[in-house]
């Protein structure tokens, strides 16, 4: 499979490692010093991109590759707001996207653990429940991602949580989720319930980049060839 690799930080750098391990080809790396090859006819011929960049280059990103009929999977956190308009072009122009906050397998089973967790636990309105999550210090968004697909997961089961908030708790129907930034952290995300009798905590540690990169690289290998907008659901089918 041909692919290209949008962001060449030490993530797309490991992405690379991976896809080229498991006999992929590298047709394309576009960073923020050639952004003019989107229009390149190497960038043209992949089978899909794989895009990890930041939050406020990312929709264009997207624009570009829609443009070139390149499919594109994405693992960038930040820029939610405008996702209704990539899934109308998926849905009205046939465009293909792939998105996950997360692509590691064990985060995957994570939220998996966190949805059947907080619905025993909406049974249980004695615990309070809230969110922490760890990152490198290059993270550019607060809260993560995974943590809020975490807290969302999480208010659809336990009725007595209804927003998430970033910090301390405003009301009592608050989810907080607080955030730190600490060296070169992969990712740590923590899921608390605490009562006045005891804690009931699960807990995901990524210990290096790997797992996404590869979990990426399969998502690629899964959107090639398809049409519309996909998600981790169709691939795992958790």
């Amino acid at each position: 499979m041909k692919i290209a690799l949008i962001g060449y930080g030490k993530m797309g750098k490991t992405i690379e490692r991976i896809a080229l391990e498991r006999g992929h080809e590298i047709v394309s790396i576009i960073d923020i010093d050639n952004r003019e090859d989107f229009e390149s006819e190497a960038f043209k011929s992949a089978d899909v991109a794989i895009e990890f960049t930041i939050p406020s280059m990312a929709y264009a990103n997207y624009m570009k590759c829609f443009a070139a009929d390149v499919p594109v999977v994405s693992g960038t956190t930040g820029w939610l707001n405008q996702m209704p308009e990539v899934k109308a072009m998926c849905a009205e122009e046939g465009k293909t996207f792939f998105y996950a906050s997360n692509f590691s397998l064990g985060v995957n089973i994570f939220f998996a653990l966190n949805k059947y967790l907080a619905k025993i636990m909406n049974n249980f309105p004695a615990y309070d429940v809230y969110i922490t999550e760890t990152h490198h210090i290059h993270k550019l968004d607060a809260p993560s991602g995974t943590a809020i697909t975490l807290a969302e997961d999480l208010m659809g089961e336990v009725e007595r949580k209804k927003r998430w908030v970033l910090g301390a708790e405003k009301k009592p129907d608050d989810l907080v989720i607080t955030s730190f930034r600490e060296g070169e952290v992969p990712g740590r995300h923590d899921i608390v319930y605490d009562s006045p009798v005891d804690t009931i905590r699960i807990e995901h540690d990524a210990k290096n980049r790997d797992g996404l990169a590869l979990g990426a690289v399969i998502a690629a290998e899964f959107t090639a060839g398809k049409k519309g907008f996909l998600s981790m659901h169709d691939l795992f089918s958790f």
